[in-house]
């Protein structure tokens, strides 16, 4: 039976664990995937009187079909800024205005621009599992610090580690899942 100080490196461990799924998730949202998806302007800054803000928290982006992105910025003055921030940006979009809304047509993704997310995807999930399995080293260390200064038994010691290589596995494989229905998304025409 788990002591309260081993259910507590268990729970701590889970928990950064998920904190990687989830930024993780986030990351994949940004990718462009031949649908119009506004979440790709998310990490794309401009300066905004002197502080960088992304385009969502200076403009309203809508998706008015299924291949077109619509920027409405607040002020027509960073109209100009943000269609820069976009082909600095380089994620295969281009702006047009018509002097108070910026659109961007999806294109079709190509074959190795497929095959670019894939693997860009991949790597972001492996990223993931380091983050996972770093967290797991860590809280066998503490589980190991414990049963050292007797705070908690070797058998526990044990048990922790079961408890957390269990935690492990269904984070790994909930990363390769979300990979696979990323990867199943990309390749979808």
């Amino acid at each position: 039976m788990l002591t309260d100080n081993a259910k507590s490196i268990v729970s701590a461990v889970g928990e950064k664990m998920q904190d990687a799924i989830n930024f993780l998730e986030e990351d994949l949202k940004t990718y462009r995937v031949g649908k119009a998806n506004p979440s790709v302007f998310n990490n794309i800054t401009i300066d905004y009187y002197g502080t960088p803000a992304p385009i969502p928290q200076v403009a309203s982006v809508t998706t008015p079909d299924a291949k077109t992105l619509a920027i409405q910025p607040w002020e027509r003055s960073l109209i100009g800024k943000i269609e820069k921030a976009i082909l600095d940006a380089n994620i295969g979009l281009t702006p047009s205005n018509n002097g108070e809304v910026i659109r961007c047509v999806v294109p079709a993704l190509t074959e190795d621009r497929r095959k670019d997310l894939i693997k860009k995807a991949k790597a972001a999930g492996e990223n993931a599992k380091v983050v996972i399995r770093n967290a797991r080293r860590d809280a066998v260390e503490q589980l190991k610090k414990a049963q050292k200064s007797s705070l908690i038994t070797e058998d526990v010691q044990h048990e922790g580690e079961d408890e957390i290589q269990k935690v492990t596995d269904k984070k790994v494989k909930q990363v390769d899942d979300i990979i696979a229905a990323k990867e199943k998304d990309i390749l979808t025409v």
